[in-house]
């Protein structure tokens, strides 16, 4: 497609709202896929640690 300039790239025929809002949600969606594991990697690493502690005593 082609656009004559970035502001009507960016309403996209009058229908920029749901393509960007769409294309915002999938790069939320992505965003938590890789940063959810992280957290939870690094809470049942300290869970696991908090353990190990309590029995050590």
């Amino acid at each position: 497609m082609f656009f004559d300039d970035f502001s009507s790239f960016l309403a996209m025929g009058g229908h920029g709202l749901y393509v960007w809002l769409s294309y915002s949600l999938a790069a939320v969606i992505v965003a938590i896929n890789f940063i959810s594991p992280v957290l939870t990697r690094k809470k049942i690493i300290k869970d696991i640690e908090r353990q190990l502690r309590r029995e050590q005593k």
